[in-house]
């Protein structure tokens, strides 16, 4: 019942949108709906269907953006300043941390958020362990490295996907 929910909720967004797009004459709308169960019916079927379309869901998505924003800023300007520096200070190593996400859309997000991010790239998941090349190990143990790569992406993508 909840996927039906959320399928028709995303075929009336798909809609709305269409909509604001292309206008209320009649075949647009024909093609709207079309095109819109198409998508729906794609995205439903798909690993795309984790994704949760709830007020909450859509908020921590938005707040997402943010967050890795900030972090991509942070981290740019952080590699740049190691790159530029004369001593070039750097400790590099592969570190394990932990997801408590379970759906393989979080996963794949949170994997790609950390790569996405310069001076992490994750190398390789393991079930709920990240494998991440870290530009500047500051916490070897698992929790502290979890606490400074994985936690501030976690938190909401955990409420998008699960």
């Amino acid at each position: 019942m909840k996927t039906f929910k959320n399928g028709v909720l995303m075929l009336l967004f798909l809609m709305i949108f269409w909509v604001l797009i292309a206008g209320v004459a009649v075949q647009e709308l024909i093609i709207g709906l079309i095109v819109s169960m198409l998508i729906t019916i794609f995205v439903k079927s798909s690993i795309f269907g984790e994704i949760k379309l709830s007020p909450k869901a859509i908020l921590h998505w938005i707040l997402y953006s943010f967050v890795f924003t900030i972090e991509l800023i942070k981290s740019n300007l952080d590699v740049a300043f190691r790159v530029l520096h004369p001593v070039m200070p750097i400790n590099p190593g592969i570190v394990k941390v932990r997801t408590k996400l379970k759906s393989k859309l979080g996963r794949l997000l949170l994997a790609n958020s950390i790569t996405l991010t310069p001076g992490t790239l994750t190398v390789e998941v393991k079930d709920e362990f990240f494998y991440i090349h870290w530009i500047d190990v500051t916490s070897d143990d698992i929790e502290g490295a979890t606490q400074a790569i994985v936690h501030k992406f976690e938190k909401y993508l955990e409420v998008v996907c699960g």
